[in-house]
């Protein structure tokens, strides 16, 4: 490391161009890093979620659980696996050793549940296999009401056909999910003195609204050159034409819907309820993408409910935002973003009390914003987010970077001021002398904390962050030390003055010296007077 040092000392340029690349990639990388509370973690853990409406609980654990565990539990790399049986609803959890690939997880368990589809039951929906996303929390919750006579079903339909179509639309949004929403439904309330009277039963209502209410395609025309795609127009356009539909057929006489019973033009039932103020309203959450910076979402999706609160007001809809989780993610990392600064503040403080030397403080101060600047860029690279775990590292790193630059800078003071060397000259013989000791001081720090990194579990996925940018941070301090804190000693540094004791007052609190020149005139008139004595 010292003939970088020494090529430094002689080439500030090259010191500066290559300190200031890495500032540059830094400045960067901290511009487009991501902002999260915690560090993105993904669990090897994947659901498979499969409904059979109407099934009791004991028919879905045979039907549906037990098939399913027995083909996913071929799968390597399994470490539990659990189910879930309640009524109309199958859900198995499998969770497979931390080593394992949550991609290629997910996607053996979908392969395996597509090759039992044949025997499982025919009404089931399908399967939905899905695996954990720590980050796939919803980031923003927006409440949506109205006053009377609006009802939940028509700010629902508001909801899903105008907001949530708005806000899917923005970069970085995954997904808007609906609750306390009542879709439209048409209801058939069926009179069972009336079925029992022309021998009909429910499930012939059902058969014969599932057959005549569609739309199917009907091939294609040709007529010369040109070809026409021809639909079969079955579907239901309002009440009436429902209760208009034929069941069957009893004495010569259609019977419809209309005879068995009353059609309404209703709303879903209710499986979620939303207050907002003790008042009815609905209640949009907004996940985002997996991997996507959280506050950026938030702001977009903010500027675009600013856009659509005004069109909202003219129709008498009123948006709040309930819950804004960006809110607790700023306010923590800008805490400790600031502690980050009062210590780098009160690190140079220290080291101005004991050096008593302006330039030196500043010369050694500068390790501090270069490395942790520096950083950035290696975080960047890492994929790792600006979050309160590598924010911790570079608040316990402010402390450490700057002891490299110390222990240079002081060995070259103490060969200017001891041996009479030109700053110049001692800048390279001092770094060439503690060279190996700075590199040992740094390379016992990065196996303190490198391995940190390696360490197995949930823990080590958490603080695999800290040890990587514990570790980067330091060694970019030692870079930092060999290269830009010899070159500027080298330059702003006063050679001794001969006269002058060991530790002679400062002149304008920027040294104890004075330049290259007086000193060498001064140290030639001391040799003269001794001779003539």
């Amino acid at each position: 490391m010292h003939v970088l040092a020494a090529i430094c000392v002689r080439r500030p340029v090259f010191a500066t161009v290559l300190i200031l690349v890495l500032v540059v990639f830094g400045v960067i990388g901290y511009l487009t890093l991501g902002l999260d509370r915690f560090p993105k973690i993904e669990f090897p853990m994947v659901t498979v979620m499969t409904v059979l409406p109407g099934a009791a609980p004991e028919e879905i654990e045979t039907e549906v659980t037990d098939k399913i565990e027995a083909a996913v539990n071929t799968i390597a790399g399994i470490d539990e696996l659990r189910s879930v049986s309640a009524e109309g609803i199958s859900l198995v959890y499998i969770t497979f050793v931390l080593e394992k690939d949550p991609d290629v997880a997910a996607q053996e368990v979908r392969d395996k549940v597509n090759r039992i589809l044949p025997d499982l039951p025919k009404d089931i929906d399908q399967p939905v296999v899905e695996k954990f996303e720590t980050d796939a929390i919803p980031v923003l919750g927006i409440a949506v009401s109205a006053p009377p006579p609006t009802t939940v079903r028509e700010i629902t339909e508001y909801c899903d056909k105008v907001l949530r179509r708005q806000l899917e639309r923005i970069s970085g949004v995954g997904q808007v999910s609906i609750i306390g929403g009542q879709k439209r439904q048409i209801n058939v309330y069926l009179n069972p003195e009336l079925l029992r009277s022309y021998r009909l039963t429910v499930t012939d209502v059902a058969r014969a609204l599932a057959a005549q209410n569609l739309q199917i395609p009907g091939g294609s025309m040709k007529r010369g050159q040109e070809e026409y795609t021809v639909r079969t127009l079955g579907r239901a356009q309002s009440v009436e034409e429902i209760r208009w539909i034929a069941v069957a057929n009893r004495d010569g006489r259609t019977i419809t819907v209309g005879d068995l019973g009353e059609v309404e033009d209703s709303s879903e039932e209710a499986t979620s309820v939303a207050l907002y103020n003790d008042s009815p309203c609905v209640l949009l959450n907004v996940r985002k993408q997996s991997g996507t910076n959280t506050v950026e979402v938030v702001r977009a999706v903010k500027a675009r409910l600013a856009a659509l609160d005004e069109l909202a007001r003219q129709k008498n809809y009123k948006i709040e935002i309930v819950r804004d989780q960006s809110i607790f993610i700023e306010a923590s990392v800008h805490n400790v973003q600031e502690h980050l600064l009062v210590g780098a503040l009160l690190a140079a403080v220290v080291v101005v009390f004991f050096l008593a030397n302006v330039r030196a403080t500043i010369i050694a101060a500068l390790a501090i914003p270069t490395s942790i600047i520096s950083t950035f860029a290696i975080i960047k690279y890492m994929g790792f987010t600006l979050n309160s775990v590598t924010l911790l590292a570079l608040t316990l790193s402010v402390g450490i970077v700057i002891d490299d630059a110390i222990v240079v800078m002081e060995n070259i003071f103490r060969y200017i001021e001891e041996k009479r060397m030109r700053p110049f000259d001692a800048a390279i013989a001092a770094t060439k002398e503690i060279g190996l000791a700075v590199l040992a001081i740094t390379l016992s720090l990065v196996a303190v904390f490198l391995p940190i990194a390696f360490m197995g579990g949930i823990v080590g996925r958490f603080l695999e962050s800290f040890g990587i940018t514990m570790s980067a941070t330091v060694l970019v301090s030692m870079l930092v030390s060999f290269t830009l804190t010899p070159m500027l000693a080298a330059r702003w540094f006063r050679a001794h003055l001969a006269g002058e004791s060991g530790n002679g007052a400062s002149e304008g609190g920027a040294g104890r010296a004075e330049n290259t020149e007086v000193a060498a005139h001064t140290a030639a008139i001391g040799l003269d007077s001794g001779t003539i004595q």
